[in-house]
């Protein structure tokens, strides 16, 4: 009797710890009641960073004048920012919208290795833009020979394969850990740190492994981004004239504000040994990493640049015609 009491306890807690076959998303409870405003500023911010960030990809492939390094990698970014809005911001939207916040087993990690995907393949493209921007003022003899387009090709497969394999890994050990409930996710979307919040295994290898990989994804674009600025920033201040000299100012400072406002928040949100904690503030830094940088990506890398000013009102002419 004891040894079948045994064994229907073993199986029932088999049971239990396959249990979770979806997940609940919890969103933003503080503020339901302002579900449907919600829903329209998230919308209206989705389209916007969707169409300026297709106008690029646009442009850059229809004009010949910008067909460059430098747009190359505009246009690889752009499309990155697609997918990483594309990952959460219409899931959001349906749940405003319907109120359905249900996520199934594999569509939840699904979203969050998409998620964290992309988003070491920016951080990895912006460290490649940085290097552009530096070869192209400080080093502009040896530019074209070195950014060549086969270079350029390689650089952004290899920043795909890093997001790819870095990301793959943690995600995949966390997938195959059990989840008997709690099945509320502590977030709008599928992130890491909430899911492992709600394993039953022992997570701690997994989030140190996960820890060290998100390290090296952030801090080595980093690195390499305060190295080219600041080699970029003392040949500004050798430019003989005040106003080129305030122009290239100004043009990397607003690079700068973007680069910080990504940054801050995934060093807030990702860069903790362990990820259960802190789960709240997370959130809000969160919706500024998804929703207003890749918002503001667009005018500030190319919507600014009097090439593609120009190449806007050519194509514009073009349709009137």
């Amino acid at each position: 009797m004891l040894i079948e009491e045994m064994e229907k306890s073993m199986i029932e807690d088999a049971r239990n710890r396959t249990a979770v076959q979806e997940f609940t998303l919890e969103g933003f409870p503080s503020v339901q009641p302002l579900g449907k405003v919600l829903f329209l500023v998230h919308l209206l911010a989705y389209l916007a960073s969707i169409m300026g960030n297709t106008l690029i990809i646009t442009i850059t492939w229809a004009d010949h004048r910008l067909q460059t390094p430098m747009y190359f990698f505009f246009s690889s970014f752009s499309f990155c920012e697609c997918c990483f809005i594309t990952t959460v911001i219409p899931k959001l939207l349906a749940m405003y919208l319907s109120g359905r916040k249900s996520i199934s087993f594999a569509a939840c990690f699904t979203q969050a290795f998409v998620f964290l995907f992309v988003g070491a393949t920016i951080f990895f493209l912006m460290a490649v833009l940085s290097l552009d921007q530096y070869l192209a003022i400080c080093k502009p003899l040896y530019y074209p020979t070195v950014m060549n387009p086969r270079m350029c090709f390689l650089l952004v497969t290899a920043c795909l394969a890093l997001g790819f394999f870095l990301m793959v890994v943690p995600v995949i050990l966390l997938s195959q850990s059990s989840f008997c409930g709690p099945h509320v996710i502590p977030h709008f979307f599928c992130d890491f740190g909430p899911l492992t919040k709600l394993s039953c295994s022992d997570t701690r290898s997994i989030e140190m492994l996960a820890f060290v990989f998100v390290s090296f994804t952030i801090l080595t674009p980093l690195i390499i981004t305060i190295i080219a600025y600041s080699n970029i920033a003392v040949t500004i201040m050798r430019l003989p004239l005040a106003k080129e000299r305030q122009k290239a100012f100004f043009t990397c400072s607003s690079h700068l504000i973007v680069l910080s406002l990504m940054y801050s928040s995934c060093v807030l949100i990702y860069m903790k040994p362990k990820q259960t904690t802190q789960l709240d503030s997370n959130r809000e830094a969160a919706l500024v990493d998804i929703v207003v940088t890749p918002m503001l990506n667009p005018v500030v890398y190319t919507l600014r640049n009097k090439q593609v000013h120009q190449a806007l009102r050519d194509a514009l002419s073009r349709v009137r015609l």
